[in-house]
């Protein structure tokens, strides 16, 4: 989760858009969802194992190195996944951070904040836009799923894990979400 501080005095606090329980009811109505709190390297695989954590999604906000304390937890929770062969859905950062984790570097991309833009490849649709930044090349391990006009890369999934990511906000559409969204996020939690 994203990482805030407190009107009127120091305290951070985790946060989520709250468009994601909207969202998820929809997609996964079945499914029961837990914000996982930036506890750091040392103890969320053991917070995750305490509630049973069996897939996760690492959503968007703030750009790879704003916060630390985030890097570190989600990097070990990509850690974690990775172990345990769970699912997992990166949204936008979470999509930065699985390229980097795969050694592939993030390369600056114009026109691509606050805008939408058609996508091409095994996923064509058009798709909101919040991102300065996205994998220089297609990181090992993965395969490209979509690419902007730019040639951008907007979308991959794992090549022999069941991780997926997106560079758009799913979330972020207006109801009825997006068809294609919704069977691809059953397909890779289901």
């Amino acid at each position: 989760m994203r990482i805030t501080m407190a009107s009127g005095y120091a305290e951070p606090r985790d946060a989520i858009a709250q468009d994601w329980a909207a969202f998820l009811a929809s997609v996964l109505p079945e499914a029961t969802w837990l914000p996982l709190p930036n506890l750091g390297r040392e103890s969320i695989r053991a917070y995750c194992e305490s509630w049973g954590v069996n897939r996760l999604i690492l959503t968007g906000g703030d750009d790879i190195g704003a916060t630390p304390l985030r890097d570190e937890t989600e990097r070990e929770l990509l850690a974690w996944a990775d172990a345990m062969a769970l699912p997992v859905l990166g949204v936008c950062r979470g999509m930065q951070l699985m390229a980097q984790r795969a050694g592939c570097p993030l390369v600056s991309v114009q026109n691509h904040v606050g805008t939408r833009h058609p996508v091409t490849g095994a996923i064509a649709k058009e798709v909101n836009s919040f991102h300065a930044y996205a994998p220089q090349a297609c990181p090992e391990g993965f395969e490209v799923l979509a690419r902007g006009p730019d040639g951008a890369i907007e979308a991959m999934r794992g090549a022999h894990l069941p991780w997926e990511a997106w560079m758009w906000h799913p979330e972020r559409e207006v109801a009825p979400f997006d068809p294609i969204d919704k069977q691809r996020i059953r397909n890779l939690f289901l």
